[in-house]
């Protein structure tokens, strides 16, 4: 089986993993792992071992261990007497993904509506306001990493430490599709004021209030995904 029509760069862009911690492989994995979730190696490239110990200076041990275990999580497809491809977009897998996260973080929201301390709506409402100072200095990637925050504390708050990485787990695709409408204009905008809802809500201890308050922003991105697939059809299967 051979991978047609396939993005095959001269070179890659990766993260200096001079500046990530752990061992090698662990670093190597980040590396790779962060520029394909930032489309930096969007769906459809190949990942050719070689160039990639070139540009990060490392063996071709470390390399293959990231490739495995990416190819774990579903973010490279390995091809037998091929070589490996970041994988492209399955419809399908986004709204599985999307449904598991719905699913934990509707309960999730509900549960600390009910139950919030004063300390952890302060700390919620800390996170509002550097999302609005970031939308204020035109940093939408800096809103976009409070705005993965303000979710973070949400399932923090609920006392169960397993849930951010079972969500997490789930919305691995569509956090990666997500990527494709980030300069899309006032879509930042349309999310802090989504997420003013959700957090007026949980500061009134209103459960069922924060539950379709989150539920109108979780399925809002879903619904954007969608005609992708036909105006970028190259990226899904």
């Amino acid at each position: 089986m051979s991978l047609p029509n396939e993005q095959d760069p001269d070179e890659i862009a990766l993260p200096d993993i001079g500046k990530l911690t752990g061992s090698l492989a662990q670093r190597v994995y980040e590396a790779l792992r962060t520029a394909i979730l930032a489309m930096d190696l969007p769906p459809g490239t190949i990942l050719r071992k070689q160039l990639i110990c070139e540009q990060l200076g490392v063996s071709r041990s470390p390399v293959t261990e990231a490739i495995t275990r990416l190819a774990g999580e579903g973010l490279v497809e390995v091809v037998p007497q091929s070589g490996s491809r970041v994988t492209k977009f399955s419809m399908s897998e986004i709204h599985e993904g999307a449904f598991l996260r719905e699913a934990i973080e509707l309960a999730a929201v509900a549960k600390v509506a009910a139950e919030r301390t004063e300390e952890q709506l302060s700390e919620l409402t800390r996170n509002l306001r550097l999302q609005a100072l970031c939308l204020e200095d035109n940093d939408e990637a800096g809103f976009y990493r409070e705005d993965q925050r303000m979710h973070e504390l949400i399932f923090s708050f609920t006392g169960y430490p397993k849930l951010n990485t079972l969500a997490a787990a789930g919305w691995l695709q569509v956090n990666r599709a997500r990527q494709l409408l980030l300069p899309i204009r006032g879509r930042a905008q349309e999310a802090y004021e989504e997420h003013k809802v959700i957090i007026e809500a949980i500061r009134a201890r209103d459960p069922e209030k924060a539950r379709r308050a989150m539920r109108k922003h979780l399925s809002r991105l879903v619904t954007r995904l969608e005609p992708l697939i036909e105006s970028r059809p190259d990226l899904f299967d």
